[in-house]
Formats: C-alpha cells, sequence, structure tokens
C-alpha cells in the first residue's frame, strides 16, 4: 500500500463576526456543516488557515477555512498544497458564485476564477486553473454594487434555502469523495442538483 490519499476541501470566506452570516462567506458556511456532519473540529491552525481532519471514503481528508481575508485565499492554500504535498486534482475549492441564482450549485473540474477575487489568488498561488471547484449560487443584485451585495445576509427566506444547499454540498462532496468530480457533476449539475424556491418547507 502506497501513502494515503490526502484530500483538501477548502471553503472560501472572509474570517471575522462582522462577514460571519454574508453572502461571500458559503464557502465557510459549507465546510463547517462538512465539519458539523463529519463529526470534526476546526481545531488546528496552520498556515494562515483554520483545519479539520479525518478519514472519509479511504481518504484523508482536510477541510480548510483560509484566514487572510478572500482575496488572499492562496496564501493560505498554496502553503498547504505545497507542505502536504496535495496534488491539484484533490483540492476541492468551494466558494460563492453572482451568476448562479440562490438555490444551485455547479461543478467544474477546473476554469478560470470568473472574476472571483479568491479564486484568482488560489489560481495565481497554484499556477494552475486545474483544480475542481464546487460554485455555490448567491444571485445577483437587481440594481446596486456587487461588492455591497455579497457582504449582505441572505433573506430569511433564502436563508431556508441555503440551509439545503448545504446539505446538498455535503451529499455532492461524498460523492467527489467517493467516485470523483465527473461523478459528482453527473449527479448535481442537472436540476436534480438545484434547491428551488418550492422546495422550501
Amino acid at each position: 500500500m502506497g501513502p494515503q490519499r490526502h484530500v483538501f476541501i477548502v471553503g472560501l470566506g472572509n474570517p471575522g463576526v462582522r462577514y460571519a452570516r454574508t453572502r461571500h462567506n458559503v464557502g465557510f458556511h459549507c465546510v463547517d456543516r462538512l465539519a458539523e456532519v463529519y463529526g470534526w473540529a476546526f481545531a488546528r491552525q496552520q498556515a494562515k488557515a483554520l483545519l479539520a481532519s479525518g478519514e472519509r471514503e479511504g481518504l484523508k481528508v482536510t477541510l480548510v477555512k483560509p484566514m487572510t481575508y478572500m482575496n488572499l485565499s492562496g496564501q493560505a492554500v498554496g502553503s498547504l498544497a505545497r507542505f502536504y504535498k496535495v496534488v491539484y486534482q484533490d483540492i476541492l475549492v468551494i466558494y460563492d458564485d453572482l451568476d448562479l441564482p440562490v438555490g444551485r450549485i455547479r461543478l467544474r473540474p477546473g476554469g478560470g476564477s470568473g472574476g472571483h477575487k479568491g479564486m484568482e489568488s488560489i489560481i495565481q498561488a497554484l499556477g494552475t486553473e486545474d483544480f475542481p471547484r464546487l460554485r455555490v449560487g448567491i444571485g445577483r443584485p437587481t440594481g446596486g454594487d456587487a461588492v455591497e451585495y455579497v457582504l449582505q445576509q441572505f433573506s430569511s427566506d433564502e436563508a431556508i434555502i441555503m440551509s439545503r444547499v448545504y446539505d446538498r454540498v455535503v451529499a455532492a462532496v461524498s460523492v467527489f469523495l467517493r467516485a470523483g468530480i465527473d461523478a459528482a457533476m453527473n449527479e448535481f449539475n442537472g436540476s436534480r442538483g438545484d434547491v428551488e424556491q418550492s422546495d422550501a418547507p
């Protein structure tokens, strides 16, 4: 047996109470839900990130929350990837996406940043776009500034939908760990992966 495969699940967000419940922090919320389901705690700090680790699906899995503020997320991810010698295909980054409506998630095996500063930072730090990502829809403001919008909290109706979205993310991550990004895409990128407004209790 060779060394056990090590997979990172990285959730992007901003540290601190001020940002805790904002749209821009859905990546943090997703890995928090994963930690809760797995029974893990973010008890370790390394390379400007909070880490929670354990075993899932026969893999060593580390949940990562960069504490650098969103735009410098790559500092933590790049440093940790080098330290643990994790291959890029085993780094799944979860982050908010303005171009997807609330309730929708989409997985991809790679690609550009789509203008997301946290993703830009990670692509720069890793020197590649070839790592999987899971985008979580936060919707786009009908008017006003996108920068202000991402730092707002969800409405109470949206918060109910998002709670269900986080459960979908847990399910998608489970498939990713067990069967890889293509299997997760096949199962969750269609309309079956969406939590619609009408699904809210």
